[in-house]
């Protein structure tokens, strides 16, 4: 197995209301697809905000490590610079400011170097053509007046100009149409194929998951990993859904 990129060693996490998360553990390795799965409310995005170091959560046991490095107390700005990525589930609207634009500055602040304005605008429409995305949207405001599907598509041509070495995908599929479903995992699947970085795929359906290459599947329920194996494990979930494992609440 691959060396270890990400390690969740025992995380809880809690917000005033109580905790939210119990004991998590998960390994990924460099170049593993992993999924994560459960029904609402199982504290799956709390995981994956977590992870990215959201200050709306306070981890109160385990910690977090990124090759090799605790960087359970670091902030979100931090861990972005040393490679990791989050897509979110409801993506903002920023008035006043450009996709191009936020692009644009979101690579500067990620390497820490100057960008190439004829290379990173070549890399930019390569990158729209792959996703279907018009490229007149590039100067229209970040996601404003974007369909969902245009947010999402968005948020993936952010995943592969950034090339994070892990990168947290949040419900990128929800309230997508088919043919969106489509475009958003050609997107995943090109990140797959051009970096030996690591997913972390974040769901409670399994449209998205039809076209790549799943190492692990975890499936959470109550704030708690109740059940981690392969691929199959979706085709299962397809089949009976995850009332085996909220009833059996096994390890």
């Amino acid at each position: 197995m691959s060396d270890k990129l990400m390690k969740a060693e025992g995380l809880s996490v809690s917000i005033e209301e109580g905790e939210l998360l119990h004991e998590v553990s998960l390994e990924i390795g460099k170049g593993e697809t992993h999924v994560l799965m459960g029904p609402n409310g199982a504290g799956k995005s709390t995981f994956g905000y977590t992870l990215m170091g959201s200050p709306q959560y306070t981890v109160t046991g385990g910690r977090i490590l990124f090759e090799g490095e605790d960087i359970t107390r670091l902030s979100a700005d931090k861990r972005a610079k040393k490679g990791m990525f989050l897509s979110f589930q409801n993506p903002l609207e920023v008035p006043g400011l450009t996709l191009e634009s936020f692009l644009r500055a979101s690579v500067r602040a990620v390497t820490g170097k100057p960008v190439k304005l004829f290379a990173f605008r070549k890399e930019l429409e390569e990158t729209l053509a792959l996703l279907k995305i018009d490229p007149a949207y590039a100067e229209r405001e970040l996601n404003v007046g974007f369909s969902g599907g245009e947010k999402k598509k968005a948020e993936i041509l952010q995943l592969l100009l950034l090339r994070p070495k892990f990168a947290i995908l949040d419900e990128t599929d929800s309230g997508l149409d088919v043919d969106a479903v489509r475009v958003v995992s050609a997107g995943i699947e090109e990140y797959q194929r051009r970096q030996e970085g690591a997913l972390l795929v974040i769901t409670h359906s399994t449209r998205i998951l039809e076209s790549l290459k799943v190492d692990r599947t975890h499936v959470m329920v109550k704030g708690r990993i109740v059940y981690s194996g392969g691929a199959s494990v979706v085709e299962g979930i397809n089949r009976d859904g995850f009332e085996q494992f909220i009833s059996s609440g096994e390890e």
